[in-house]
């Protein structure tokens, strides 16, 4: 099943139980997935429709993130539609994971110390292959620490 079909599936769920955040929220979510299967004009691939529900998982992170601290309202229905976001999200890679990618990278580059200088070459090639798996900010952590 893809992803489209999963939610589509679980927002059927949530009309039957009359769970209207879920159904909110997981309508939300079909309908952003299948406005990038349009822009695409074929179906997503798995990675694909993964980057999209990352993209609306962060998106609602800043939301809650921005809204001011009097606004309960909008930080509470934030915080519902993240957990149901979670439920189709893949797992991130964790750091263990990402020091072998970047382990795996620096050997085909051929670099045994990376300093600032490689950086820009390691990631060129680092960050297609967590792409969707990792996040950004903390693949340059990890790669940080492990400069000289």
């Amino acid at each position: 099943m893809s992803k489209i079909e999963l939610v589509r599936a679980a927002m059927v769920e949530a009309m039957k139980a009359k769970d209207k955040d879920r159904k909110d929220s997981l309508s939300m979510l079909l309908s952003a997935l299948k406005n990038a299967e349009i822009d695409k004009r074929s179906p997503l691939t798995e990675d694909e429709a993964n980057a999209v529900i990352k993209k609306e998982l962060k998106q609602t992170k800043e939301t809650m993130d921005t809204a001011p601290a009097d606004r309960t309202d909008i930080i509470e229905e934030a915080r519902k539609r993240m957990e149901v976001y979670q439920e189709f999200a893949p797992a991130d890679l964790t750091v263990d994971q990402i020091t072998e990618i970047i382990n795996g990278v620096l050997k085909e580059l051929e670099i045994e110390a990376p300093t600032a200088k490689d950086k820009g070459r390691i990631m060129k090639v680092l960050m297609p292959l967590v792409k969707g798996k990792a996040d950004g900010k903390v693949v340059n952590e990890v790669l940080a620490g492990m400069m000289k």
